[in-house]
């Protein structure tokens, strides 16, 4: 990668303003970040940036700056990056390598004592991607016949509404609608539901879901937490999350630099907003560590609800026993 000092990034600036003024969800924004930015290039705040990753990290806080946008910015590669005709393919071909080597996003997947289901899922990759729908229906059915369930998004970093909406028809008794996806430049609107079938056996619309928040959880994870807590499917239990919405899409600015330019915004159909800026908050806050721990005592304290008789009698006694070293 270049290495030098007194750069001329003027042509990068002005292919990034380009994408910007094409592409941004929001004109009057885009308007603004590109004033800021001519504003900073004639000023000279980038003319001592040596390499692309001194001038990604500058160009992209003076970019957020405008209205705090986390997915706005641009990104340095030491790889070069391909053009923009094959640069879909070749992300495809890096998410398809990091799904095959983090378990399709699903970091654990466990029954707790108490019968209580745990899915930690650190990224929504596409169903069609190197086998991670199969994964997610694998680990649906695993938990499938729990009496309680665990979400843990605390370190999701987002992904694609396709596998979000698997993972959740997992979760209602009926088809449902979760988002809407709108790109104003394109003209077009995207909706996603849950799928009308999915493969048994199934959790259900019926038993209690707990989800897991954190300041870290950003995009899909937030997707997720939204819409299940709009839909009352879940309960969410946590911190309040990142604030970053906006879906985008990636272009290339240079040999070693690629731009990330959100062209579409989601709209909830049972609230009819979405949590850019502001977060996801919980429905019952508490720091991030402590997550776990009382979403778990909610759920064993469902399980002890539901009775001793036959094969619950040991499923009681293993939720009373994990609850009494919860308070502990």
């Amino acid at each position: 990668m270049p290495m030098s000092s007194g750069r001329d990034w003027s042509a990068e600036i002005e292919i990034l303003l380009g994408q910007m003024t094409e592409h941004y969800v929001f004109p009057d924004v885009a308007e603004q970040v590109c004033q800021l930015l001519r504003q900073r290039l004639a000023g000279g705040a980038y003319r001592d940036l040596a390499d692309e990753a001194a001038l990604a990290r500058v160009v992209t806080r003076d970019m957020q700056s405008v209205n705090g946008d986390k997915h706005l910015g641009i990104q340095d590669s030491e790889q070069e990056i391909p053009r923009q005709q094959d640069l879909v393919v070749d992300t495809g071909r890096l998410r398809a390598e990091q799904a095959m080597l983090t378990g399709h996003g699903f970091a654990r997947i466990e029954r707790l004592p108490g019968n209580v289901g745990l899915l930690d899922i650190r990224k929504f990759y596409e169903p069609s991607v190197a086998g991670a729908g199969a994964a997610a229906i694998a680990a649906m059915q695993l938990i499938a016949s729990a009496d309680a369930l665990l979400i843990d998004l605390r370190r999701n970093g987002g992904g694609e509404p396709e596998m979000v909406a698997l993972v959740s028809g997992f979760l209602f008794g009926e088809r449902t609608h979760l988002v809407d996806l709108h790109f104003p430049a394109a003209g077009t609107t995207i909706q996603y539901w849950t799928a009308p079938f999915v493969p048994g056996p199934v959790f259900g619309g019926s038993k209690p879901v707990y989800v897991l928040t954190s300041a870290r959880t950003v995009s899909g994870g937030e997707g997720m937490s939204y819409q299940l807590q709009q839909c009352k499917r879940a309960t969410l239990v946590g911190e309040t999350t990142m604030g970053a919405a906006n879906f985008h899409y990636p272009y290339r600015v240079s040999a070693h630099l690629m731009s990330t330019v959100p062209s579409g915004y989601p709209v909830d159909p049972v609230s009819g907003g979405h949590w850019e800026g502001t977060g996801v908050r919980p429905d019952i806050p508490v720091p991030a560590e402590r997550a776990l721990d009382t979403a778990y005592r909610l759920a064993l304290q469902h399980v002890l609800g539901l009775g001793e008789l036959g094969p619950r009698r040991q499923i009681a006694a293993d939720a009373r026993q994990a609850l009494a070293e919860l308070k502990n």
